[in-house]
């Protein structure tokens, strides 16, 4: 009975420890086939790569991979899903605060590039009058006697005696009186004489209006202006031709600005302009560029450009100072931002975008830009970002610009300034206070392999340091950007004491 039973029990046993495997294998089976599955699923979503660049210089983005043309070192991939922090930092609220870092916004507004330059009021030439004298004569009376007197349009200026009038006007008169046929060419000839000895048509109709002789006759201004010559005194013989007065208009002036010669491009013959006067405050004079002349000054590298400005009643005069504005129809819808929010790193501009992240913090990335006019204290930005994006306007002295902008973001992290780095490498070249690495990967700065300049301690490289020496080195980054040796030391000997 006994043994009866206890074979029933081991039956028992076996078929319970047969379900268990099978059970277990079942599991095992599924177990496996659902990580394959995973495995597999996860390896089918490749990362995305955006664009290549070297670290050292992340501003500049490569469509492929390769070697960095600014390093001895591979391109690194950027990835879409770690795009966002590339070159950039994330502070948050008290820490900007403490540094007063503040941000405006890039909106669309008027641009007006302002170029000024400073002139002197000159007469226009264009509009000026000479008087002369029409025939040989005695100046009998001077009307205007003495230079710079106004004078009105329709103005005597001189009364003058012309005996050659004299016979011709005779002639004129006595064939007039003569009766009888045939005498109509004689009179035509009379009359061309009189044209000949200087005499206007209308002095001729006075002649055969009046039927007697004039041997006299007044010179009248024939403009409104001023008396900037004149050649004649009472009593005088004039001669016929001579020039007796020049007369200068004032209804427009000339100013002929010093224009800069890097900015002479910008101002064009036509262009509209407004003049102000020190003489007038408040009073503004508009004009048109007449013309840029073709002549550079040797000493202050200006061209002059010639302004002609209305002139209402004669304000300006010749030897003021004018300023003039070029600037004064430029103006055009264009993305601005405040001109202390631009880095000029060389020959790059750089602005700093602001960001908020996902965990609150401010996010703070370099942008290159290409920025155009600047006026009131905004700067035009042509390209590198979009109206709405903030950037920072202040607290840029923590941005180095003559490092990397990899390196200057990571500067703004608390501690990064005065981190070490150590590394291991092959010395190259020694130099006059610097020695060239070839060094392996730096994980605490996401370096790949290159070769790269280092700056030596004061005290120099370690005596029989020679190159093709394996080293191993210590580094930090200096406040001007490059980055200083702190300690070299045989690779070998890996607790050797600081160079020397």
């Amino acid at each position: 009975m006994k043994q009866r039973t206890l074979i029933v029990a081991l039956v028992a046993v076996g078929i319970i420890a047969a379900a268990g495997y099978g059970i277990y294998s079942v599991g095992m089976s599924q177990g496996m086939k659902t990580a394959a599955s995973a495995g597999a699923s996860e390896g089918s979503q490749e990362r995305k790569v955006l664009y290549w660049h070297d670290p050292m210089s992340p501003g500049t983005k490569f469509d492929k991979p390769g070697k960095s043309p600014f390093m001895d070192m591979q391109l690194v991939p950027v990835y879409a899903d770690e795009a966002g922090a590339q070159g950039g930092v994330s502070i948050s609220s008290r820490v900007q605060q403490n540094l007063g870092i503040r941000t405006a916004v890039a909106a669309l507004g008027d641009v007006a590039p302002v170029l000024e330059a400073t002139g002197s009021v000159a007469w226009n030439e264009r509009d000026v009058a000479v008087v002369q004298a029409r025939a040989n004569g005695f100046v009998e009376k001077l009307h205007v006697r003495a230079p710079l007197d106004a004078v009105r349009k329709g103005q005597p200026l001189a009364d003058l005696y012309v005996p050659d009038w004299v016979a011709a006007q005779e002639e004129y008169l006595g064939v007039r009186r003569m009766g009888g046929p045939g005498l109509d060419a004689l009179r035509e000839g009379a009359v061309q004489r009189m044209r000949l000895a200087g005499m206007s048509d209308a002095q001729i109709q006075l002649v055969e209006s009046t039927g007697r002789v004039h041997p006299r006759f007044t010179l009248v201004a024939p403009i409104d202006g001023v008396v900037t010559e004149l050649a004649v005194r009472d009593g005088m013989t004039v001669m016929s031709g001579a020039p007796l007065f020049r007369i200068n208009g004032l209804g427009s002036v000339w100013v002929n600005a010093e224009v800069p010669e890097n900015l002479a491009a910008q101002v064009r013959p036509g262009n509209a302009v407004e003049a102000h006067a020190a003489a007038f405050p408040g009073r503004t004079f508009k004009g048109r560029v007449s013309a840029i002349l073709p002549e550079v000054n040797a000493a202050t590298r200006t061209l002059k450009a010639r302004v002609e400005l209305a002139n209402p009643g004669g304000a300006l005069v010749p030897g003021m100072f004018a300023t003039v504005d070029f600037s004064a129809t430029a103006r055009r819808q264009a993305i601005v931002v405040p001109t202390e929010a631009v880095i000029q790193t060389g020959k790059r501009m750089v602005v700093v975008l602001a960001a908020q992240s996902a965990d609150g913090k401010q996010q703070l990335t370099p942008v290159d830009v290409e920025i155009g006019a600047e006026a009131n204290g905004m700067t035009e930005i042509r390209k590198g970002i979009d109206a709405g994006q903030k950037v920072v306007v202040s607290g840029q002295f923590l941005i180095d610009s003559e490092a990397s902008l990899k390196a200057t973001t990571t500067r703004l992290a608390p501690g990064a300034a005065s981190a070490t780095h150590t590394g291991e490498g092959k010395v190259e070249a020694i130099g006059e206070g610097s020695v060239t690495l070839s060094h392996g990967p730096i994980a605490s700065l996401g370096w790949g392999s290159m070769t790269m300049e280092f700056k030596l301690p004061k005290e120099g490289a370690p005596a029989g340091l020679a190159p093709g020496a394996a080293v191993s080195f210590d580094f930090m980054q200096a406040p001007g950007g490059e980055f200083a040796i702190t300690a070299l030391r045989p690779a070998a000997d890996p607790h050797a004491g600081h160079a020397k």
